[in-house]
Protein backbone atom coordinates (compact mmCIF):
# COMPACT_ATOMS: atom_id res chain seq x y z
CA UNK A 1 0.00 0.00 0.00
CA UNK A 2 1.55 3.58 -1.20
CA UNK A 3 -0.03 6.60 -0.09
CA UNK A 4 1.00 9.80 -1.36
CA UNK A 5 -0.31 13.30 -2.83
CA UNK A 6 -1.71 11.15 -6.19
CA UNK A 7 -2.46 7.87 -4.42
CA UNK A 8 -5.05 8.37 -1.43
CA UNK A 9 -6.47 5.94 1.06
CA UNK A 10 -9.73 4.35 -0.17
CA UNK A 11 -12.18 4.74 1.68
CA UNK A 12 -10.40 7.71 2.54
CA UNK A 13 -11.71 6.44 6.51
CA UNK A 14 -9.74 3.72 6.16
CA UNK A 15 -8.94 1.99 9.25
CA UNK A 16 -6.34 -0.97 9.90
CA UNK A 17 -7.75 -4.16 10.94
CA UNK A 18 -4.85 -5.38 13.14
CA UNK A 19 -3.82 -2.49 15.04
CA UNK A 20 -1.61 -2.74 18.37
CA UNK A 21 0.54 -1.20 20.92
CA UNK A 22 4.25 -2.27 20.28
CA UNK A 23 5.83 -2.86 23.42
CA UNK A 24 8.21 -0.18 22.83
CA UNK A 25 8.86 3.52 24.45
CA UNK A 26 6.42 5.94 24.18
CA UNK A 27 6.39 9.47 23.59
CA UNK A 28 2.85 9.67 22.86
CA UNK A 29 -0.17 7.66 23.90
CA UNK A 30 -4.01 6.83 22.98
CA UNK A 31 -4.33 6.12 18.56
CA UNK A 32 -1.09 7.58 18.06
CA UNK A 33 0.63 4.57 20.08
CA UNK A 34 -0.91 2.18 17.65
CA UNK A 35 1.12 0.50 15.03
CA UNK A 36 -0.51 -2.24 12.77
CA UNK A 37 0.51 -5.72 13.99
CA UNK A 38 3.33 -6.02 11.31
CA UNK A 39 5.33 -2.53 11.90
CA UNK A 40 4.71 -2.97 15.37
CA UNK A 41 6.44 -6.34 15.74
CA UNK A 42 9.62 -4.90 13.02
CA UNK A 43 9.41 -1.74 15.20
CA UNK A 44 9.98 -3.47 18.43
CA UNK A 45 13.22 -5.33 16.97
CA UNK A 46 14.36 -2.01 16.05
CA UNK A 47 13.84 -0.34 18.97
CA UNK A 48 15.48 -2.99 20.81
CA UNK A 49 18.42 -3.02 18.50
CA UNK A 50 19.04 0.44 18.90
CA UNK A 51 18.80 0.44 22.78
CA UNK A 52 21.32 -2.55 22.79
CA UNK A 53 23.98 -0.10 20.81
CA UNK A 54 22.76 2.80 23.33
CA UNK A 55 20.27 4.89 21.68
CA UNK A 56 17.22 5.95 22.75
CA UNK A 57 14.27 5.74 19.77
CA UNK A 58 10.70 6.60 21.27
CA UNK A 59 7.44 6.19 19.35
CA UNK A 60 6.21 9.73 18.96
CA UNK A 61 3.45 9.23 16.59
CA UNK A 62 1.94 6.48 15.28
CA UNK A 63 -1.48 5.30 13.98
CA UNK A 64 -3.62 8.97 12.94
CA UNK A 65 -7.67 8.33 12.39
CA UNK A 66 -9.52 10.06 9.26
CA UNK A 67 -10.82 12.37 11.89
CA UNK A 68 -6.89 12.80 13.69
CA UNK A 69 -5.65 13.54 10.58
CA UNK A 70 -8.70 15.80 9.31
CA UNK A 71 -7.86 18.04 12.55
CA UNK A 72 -4.16 17.48 12.01
CA UNK A 73 -3.77 19.02 8.92
CA UNK A 74 -6.48 21.63 9.77
CA UNK A 75 -4.30 23.66 12.32
CA UNK A 76 -1.37 23.67 9.82
CA UNK A 77 -3.75 24.96 7.54
CA UNK A 78 -4.83 27.51 9.99
CA UNK A 79 -1.36 28.86 11.43
CA UNK A 80 0.21 28.51 7.75
CA UNK A 81 -2.00 28.64 4.87
CA UNK A 82 -3.08 25.64 2.53
CA UNK A 83 -0.08 25.85 -0.14
CA UNK A 84 2.38 25.73 2.98
CA UNK A 85 0.73 23.25 5.05
CA UNK A 86 0.79 20.79 2.14
CA UNK A 87 4.64 20.38 2.18
CA UNK A 88 4.38 19.65 6.15
CA UNK A 89 1.05 17.59 6.44
CA UNK A 90 -1.03 15.27 4.47
CA UNK A 91 -4.50 15.94 4.09
CA UNK A 92 -7.21 13.46 5.58
CA UNK A 93 -7.24 10.38 3.78
CA UNK A 94 -3.76 10.71 2.11
CA UNK A 95 -1.67 9.90 5.13
CA UNK A 96 0.53 7.29 5.71
CA UNK A 97 -0.55 7.70 9.59
CA UNK A 98 -3.21 6.56 8.59
CA UNK A 99 -2.21 3.37 7.30
CA UNK A 100 -0.77 1.80 10.24
CA UNK A 101 2.56 1.25 8.38
CA UNK A 102 4.13 4.67 8.94
CA UNK A 103 5.40 6.22 12.21
CA UNK A 104 7.30 9.22 13.40
CA UNK A 105 10.66 8.70 16.07
CA UNK A 106 11.76 10.65 19.06
CA UNK A 107 14.70 9.73 21.25
CA UNK A 108 14.66 9.82 25.23
CA UNK A 109 15.95 13.73 25.47
CA UNK A 110 13.00 14.72 23.14
CA UNK A 111 15.34 17.41 22.12
CA UNK A 112 14.78 18.65 17.82
CA UNK A 113 11.44 16.40 17.68
CA UNK A 114 9.64 17.42 14.24
CA UNK A 115 12.50 19.88 13.16
CA UNK A 116 15.12 19.44 10.74
CA UNK A 117 17.55 19.31 13.59
CA UNK A 118 16.48 16.06 14.42
CA UNK A 119 18.56 14.40 11.88
CA UNK A 120 21.44 15.34 14.09
CA UNK A 121 19.63 13.51 17.07
CA UNK A 122 21.26 9.67 17.80
CA UNK A 123 18.24 8.42 17.19
CA UNK A 124 17.67 9.94 13.82
CA UNK A 125 21.54 9.30 13.00
CA UNK A 126 20.72 5.38 14.55
CA UNK A 127 17.52 5.10 12.11
CA UNK A 128 18.87 6.46 8.98
CA UNK A 129 21.99 3.78 9.43
CA UNK A 130 20.21 0.86 10.55
CA UNK A 131 16.23 1.10 9.66
CA UNK A 132 16.49 -1.00 6.42
CA UNK A 133 17.75 -4.30 8.59
CA UNK A 134 14.43 -3.98 10.30
CA UNK A 135 12.60 -3.17 6.81
CA UNK A 136 12.36 0.48 7.52
CA UNK A 137 12.78 3.82 5.42
CA UNK A 138 13.05 7.08 5.95
CA UNK A 139 10.07 7.90 3.72
CA UNK A 140 10.48 11.43 3.16
CA UNK A 141 14.48 11.45 2.43
CA UNK A 142 16.81 15.29 1.71
CA UNK A 143 16.05 16.74 -1.03
CA UNK A 144 13.67 14.51 -2.28
CA UNK A 145 10.72 16.78 -1.86
CA UNK A 146 9.91 16.64 -5.66
CA UNK A 147 9.55 13.36 -5.56
CA UNK A 148 7.41 12.59 -2.18
CA UNK A 149 5.86 16.13 -2.11
CA UNK A 150 7.20 16.36 1.40
CA UNK A 151 10.21 18.25 2.79
CA UNK A 152 12.44 16.23 4.69
CA UNK A 153 11.57 14.13 7.74
CA UNK A 154 14.57 12.54 9.14
CA UNK A 155 11.71 11.61 11.94
CA UNK A 156 8.98 9.75 9.50
CA UNK A 157 9.96 5.75 8.74
CA UNK A 158 7.47 3.51 6.83
CA UNK A 159 7.41 -0.43 6.84
CA UNK A 160 7.66 -1.54 3.47
CA UNK A 161 9.62 -5.47 4.75
CA UNK A 162 13.15 -6.12 5.27
CA UNK A 163 13.50 -7.55 1.74
CA UNK A 164 12.44 -4.62 -0.03
CA UNK A 165 14.32 -2.29 2.34
CA UNK A 166 17.57 -4.14 1.88
CA UNK A 167 17.22 -3.53 -1.95
CA UNK A 168 16.35 0.01 -1.57
CA UNK A 169 19.39 0.62 0.50
CA UNK A 170 21.97 -1.74 -1.24
CA UNK A 171 20.74 0.01 -4.23
CA UNK A 172 20.69 3.73 -3.39
CA UNK A 173 17.16 4.64 -3.78
CA UNK A 174 15.48 7.06 -1.81
CA UNK A 175 12.05 6.88 -2.50
CA UNK A 176 8.83 4.30 -2.61
CA UNK A 177 8.04 5.96 -5.78
CA UNK A 178 11.08 5.71 -7.50
CA UNK A 179 11.30 2.16 -6.25
CA UNK A 180 8.17 0.83 -7.20
CA UNK A 181 7.94 2.64 -10.53
CA UNK A 182 5.26 5.57 -9.49
CA UNK A 183 5.16 8.55 -11.02
CA UNK A 184 5.88 11.80 -8.34
CA UNK A 185 3.49 12.94 -6.61
CA UNK A 186 4.86 16.73 -5.79
CA UNK A 187 1.26 18.27 -5.39
CA UNK A 188 -2.07 17.03 -4.93
CA UNK A 189 -3.69 15.92 -8.65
Amino acid sequence: MIVNKHRPLSPATFVPPDLVRPAVRLATSGEAALLNSTTAAAAEKMFAAAAADGVIITLASGYRSFTTQRATYGSYVNSRGRAEADTASARPGFSEHQTGWAFDIGDGSGADSFTPQFKDRPAAIWAKANAHRFGFVVRYPWMLHEITGYYYEPWHLRFIGTEAAMDMSTRGIGTLEEYFGLEPAPAYL
